[in-house]
């Protein structure tokens, strides 16, 4: 059985609540979202073993992300009926700052799950920074990090990300396919973050 089996999942689903917004602003739930997306099927003990951290703990943690429907139980990939399988009830999530600015305490939710998010994706960076001796040229060249300034409208800055995520999911869906064909000769994981907002000087 491979992922294309089943129903096509969510694209970016929604997180409109503040309930499920607190479940993921989290750090260890946070990287645990993250690695299992990574993953696409994962139990407690493959995940505590990236996080370093007790499976008890793990699966807690994934629990409480399964109540918020963020993850859900997938089909056993091995025959130990005592392993959980978890699995991304959604192919990626999207959090709008319109829908968590209509109340205090939102607004404080989201601006602190947004500096979470922020820190853990600049420690990611980091990590690379510190060990892109060991990706080798062909990965360093084709790394990237730059800045544009750009004078823009609102109405503008938003048409540009939708084409970002557009070309994002392009590839995405390119690199998917290739892993279920099989295809994984030379295929890393690559992270994209992008930060697209306005400033006056």
């Amino acid at each position: 059985m491979t992922e294309n089996d089943g129903p096509k999942r969510e694209r970016d689903r929604r997180v409109t609540d503040l309930g499920t917004l607190k479940a993921l602003a989290h750090p260890l739930r946070m990287r645990l979202y993250r690695g299992l997306t990574v993953a696409r099927v994962a139990t407690a003990s493959q995940l505590a073993e990236q996080v370093d951290e007790a499976v008890s703990l793990v699966s807690y943690h994934l629990r409480k992300l399964a109540e918020h429907g963020l993850i859900e139980e997938a089909e056993p990939r091995s025959g130990d009926g005592r392993e959980r399988w978890w699995q991304p009830t959604s192919d990626g999530l999207s959090i709008r700052d319109e829908d968590f600015r209509d109340a205090p305490e939102k607004a404080a939710v989201h601006t602190a799950a947004s500096r979470l998010f922020f820190d853990q994706r600049a420690d990611m960076y980091r990590r690379f920074l510190d060990e892109r001796v060991h990706w080798g040229d062909a990965w360093n060249t084709a790394a990237e990090s730059s800045e544009s300034t750009l004078r823009l409208t609102a109405a503008e800055l938003g048409e540009l990300t939708a084409e970002m995520l557009a070309l994002f999911h392009r590839y995405e869906e390119r690199g998917r396919a290739a892993d279920d064909a099989g295809e994984t000769e030379g295929r890393e994981n690559v992270s994209v973050h992008t930060y697209a907002f306005p400033f006056r000087v």
